[in-house]
């Protein structure tokens, strides 16, 4: 958030925790989201949404007051989350019965749903386009779909096995698919073709893009480290060595922060850009 709150899904323990970004601190303990995986906040609205894999529906709190405003029951195991911040709608992908669905925050009601090809797995918004973006396991590739009707508008086919992370390069028309097969795939989307593809150091999670310094970082569980991929050059700049099994984290754009969650040593890292 604006704030530099960061919130946290811990699946396991089925709650949201939250770290203070000014002081670099665990600053609370949010209970009742069972199997909390898929977390977003909005910036204009305040508000921060959780999937609750466990119980089929999507939490949502105040930012600020950090209470919870009310829970929206969605399909049976939600995860992949993205917000229409023109329409103020959040999509909502579920992993058990393929579907995505279109939720009103504010009178907490599902608006429509729709049927998808595969698995989904993580979900973006384009304010250019006004797509949804979703990441389809099998087969491998990119559903693109309107975002008030969510009508399919077209599925980019990606070359690599499992696309898992997504994030935009809005200014380039740019999405980047981080794949299972230890590859990230550049997506134009006016042609819908695959421009290029670039190996990184094992199957990838969590992918965030930092558009003022062209770079990208992918979340890699084993080894357990984060590769920096260089958009102009499309290489691989850097590799931060984390922790075995880090796969989450979460990217603060205005303070360039990168902030990785140790699961084995239950911590939490912050890394600056520099």
């Amino acid at each position: 958030m604006e704030s530099g709150s960061v919130f946290v899904a811990h699946t396991a323990n089925d709650t949201i925790e939250v770290i203070d970004g000014e002081k670099l601190s665990h600053s609370l303990t949010i209970k009742g989201c069972p199997e909390a995986s898929g977390v977003l906040c909005t910036q204009k609205v305040g508000l921060v949404f959780a999937a609750a894999r466990g119980a089929g529906k999507v939490c949502c709190w105040d930012a600020t007051k950090r209470t919870l405003i009310g829970e929206i029951q969605v399909g049976p195991k939600p995860n992949g989350l993205a917000w229409d911040s023109q329409l103020e709608h959040l999509l909502v992908a579920d992993v058990e019965d393929f579907e995505v669905r279109l939720v009103n925050p504010f009178s907490m009601k599902m608006l429509r749903s729709q049927k998808l090809p595969g698995r989904p797995r993580w979900c973006a918004y384009d304010s250019k386009t006004r797509h949804f973006l979703v990441n389809i396991r099998d087969p491998a590739g990119v559903a693109l779909l309107d975002s008030e009707t969510m009508q399919k508008v077209s599925f980019i086919r990606v070359s690599s096995k499992g696309p898992h992370g997504l994030d935009l390069g809005p200014k380039e028309n740019l999405t980047f698919a981080a794949c299972d097969s230890g590859t990230v795939v550049f997506l134009d989307l006016l042609s819908g073709e695959e421009s290029a593809s670039v190996p990184i150091s094992g199957a990838p999670d969590v992918i965030w893009y930092n558009e003022p310094c062209e770079l990208l970082y992918c979340a890699i569980a084993n080894p357990g480290v984060i590769d920096v991929i260089d958009t102009r050059s499309r290489i691989v700049k850097e590799t931060v060595k984390t922790e075995v099994g880090a796969h989450s984290f979460a990217f603060d754009r205005e303070r360039q922060r990168l902030y990785v969650l140790y699961p084995k040593s239950c911590q939490a890292a912050v890394y600056e850009e520099s």
